[in-house]
């Protein structure tokens, strides 16, 4: 169940924090709830996946604590309580519960600022959301929930910057494709280690709907799905998005940052587009608008997730006047991939966006006033073809890519198959001088660095109209899980070719899992790559692997010599 509550303002407000009147029916006053929850023990452990709590008759806190969202004045809250051993995700089984949450501006909670009630049931997956406003802008909080006597582990959530504020810097990780079988989310364990992000962003394929084993690291499940099938309906997608939240990894990421987060292709089947997927079977999964009814309720019940459009995850944050971010919905309202060979990938008639987010995205990039222009696309936008790639890596990047195994240079799951939006949008860009557009992409479990060119047939010769910064995966396999090779041993081939055949790409690294750090300033942006030593050790290092970063005005791309500072 979701809540929207303005909080209680601190004595001493910020100039212009807003300052609104606590909702009455759900707002309690917080010094007394405060003074009644700290005598409380912490919360009780998770234990093993999915499990009941220990204690039958008390409720328990499993699946931990979220935040996402930031606005100035606020941020969304999330948890997810089981009340009775029976309640476990997806069972639409146990009682409601009386949820509180408390807001506090120190980690031990003697200075609360708001707190509220809300009821979880079954309706809900109980699952508990609240919209907390009225805080101080760019300020960190602490949140908590208690239910029946257990308190949840305790969360860190830091609001966004005043609308027009001077903002020196923005510091954003970013995340895409973890696939809970193919390893350990070790990334978001570095990424809850730091403490200088402002959020984290999370690109898509939160979780993977396939069956237990068809789609394993390697070829090898290291730790199962739940449920063991393939997902399609509500308890289904609710059931694999708690065994997501067990994770202890993905745990401490929610509870230290915000997280900014938009779904691709994966949170409902492969390949999905308005009409259906290729990984759905009507004939034997069912109805798919039921299937995707079923996979958005269930995300939005299970993720710190704030629709701006009802049923989508479109949507545009701010961060003062250094950044304005944009989150696209790339499968609700796209036409089907065009098959191979047929020429349609430049049908006007055809879109990956939809007219009305289009149109959106294009007015909310020329009005803004922000420094930079961030914008979070699902697919890569910058046009790719393969030339000389040796023919036996074609089938790896085919796979990889959705590309045709014979090496046609069309990319059908991404902008390459829409080329009208895209140079729609381009264009856009260029005849409104447009600069500083920053493209943060995930899906294809490679890191790129590329110039996005309004035509790249004539590149350089035709200057680039934006960049684009493209993470690996988590833990989804790429070129090297795919050949089953040691890293680094083939790709080097690969990424050759494609660089000598797209002058815009500055840097492919097909190989390697990690995460990205995004670092902005008013002088430029720079995103460093992270990479980990192993996905299968759950207690994996992570290093530095490459910097690049684009100047303030330049559109180009740079290597830089060190991590931003």
């Amino acid at each position: 169940m979701t809540e929207t509550a303005s909080a209680t303002p601190p004595s001493s407000p910020a100039p212009g924090a807003a300052r609104h009147t606590p909702a009455r029916r759900s707002v309690v006053k917080a010094a007394a709830v405060g003074a009644a929850l700290v005598p409380l023990a912490a919360a009780r452990p998770a234990s093993a996946a999915g499990a009941a709590p220990a204690n039958a008759a008390a409720a328990a806190f499993l699946h931990g604590v979220a935040s996402g969202d930031p606005l100035p004045d606020g941020v969304l809250l999330w948890t997810r309580v089981t009340p009775s051993p029976e309640a476990v995700p997806g069972s639409g089984l146990g009682p409601a519960v009386q949820v509180t949450w408390t807001v506090a501006e120190d980690r031990n909670f003697t200075r609360v600022v708001a707190a509220g009630t809300v009821t979880a049931d079954a309706s809900g997956d109980h699952t508990v959301k609240a919209d907390v406003r009225g805080l101080r802008p760019a300020t960190d909080y602490w949140f908590r929930f208690t239910a029946d006597g257990a308190v949840s582990p305790a969360g860190r959530a830091r609001t966004a910057p005043a609308h027009d504020t001077a903002v020196d810097s923005l510091r954003l990780g970013v995340v895409s494709c973890s696939n809970y079988e193919a390893g350990y989310f070790s990334s978001y364990r570095h990424l809850a280690a730091r403490t200088d992000l402002d959020a984290v962003l999370h690109l898509g394929d939160y979780i993977y709907e396939y069956a237990s084993g068809d789609y394993a690291g390697r070829g090898k499940v290291l730790r199962p799905h739940v449920p063991s099938h393939e997902i399609t309906t509500l308890a289904d997608y609710r059931a694999r998005h708690g065994r997501y939240k067990t994770d202890p990894d993905l745990q401490a990421m929610h509870a230290a940052v915000p997280v900014i987060a938009m779904w691709d292709d994966h949170e409902f089947a492969n390949d999905a587009w308005s009409g259906g997927a290729q990984n759905h079977q009507p004939d034997t999964e069912g109805d798919w608008a039921a299937r995707v009814s079923a996979a958005k309720q269930a995300y939005f019940e299970w993720m710190p997730v704030r629709p701006s459009v009802a049923g989508t995850t479109y949507r545009s944050l701010r961060f003062g006047r250094l950044a304005d971010l944009s989150l696209l919905d790339l499968r609700s309202f796209r036409s089907q991939q065009s098959t191979i060979g047929n020429g349609d990938v430049d049908d006007p008639d055809r879109t990956i966006t939809g007219r009305a987010q289009l149109d959106w995205l294009k007015k909310g990039l020329s009005a803004s006033d922000a420094a930079w222009r961030l914008v979070g696309t699902s697919v890569m936008i910058s046009p790719v073809a393969f030339g000389s790639v040796p023919a036996h890596l074609l089938g790896p990047l085919a796979e990889l890519l959705g590309v045709p195994k014979e090496g046609l240079a069309v990319n059908v799951d991404q902008w390459d198959g829409y080329t009208d939006d895209r140079r729609e949008l381009l264009t856009h860009l260029r005849d409104n001088a447009v600069r500083n557009t920053v493209f943060l992409t995930g899906d294809i479990h490679m890191a790129w660095a590329n110039e996005v060119p309004l035509k790249a047939a004539t590149y350089p010769d035709t200057p680039p109209v934006a960049t684009e910064f493209v993470v690996t995966s988590v833990t989804s396999d790429n070129l090297d899980d795919i050949l089953r090779v040691a890293p680094r041993t083939v790709s080097l081939v690969a990424e050759s070719a494609v660089k000598s055949a797209n002058r815009h790409v500055k840097y492919i690294d097909m190989d390697r899992h990690g995460f990205g750090v995004l670092d902005v300033t008013a002088e430029r942006a720079q995103m460093d790559y992270y990479v980990l030593a192993d996905r299968s050790d759950p207690a994996s290092a992570a290093s530095w692997s490459r910097g690049y970063r684009t100047l303030a005005g330049t559109q180009q791309v740079e290597r830089a010599d060190a991590p931003a500072r």
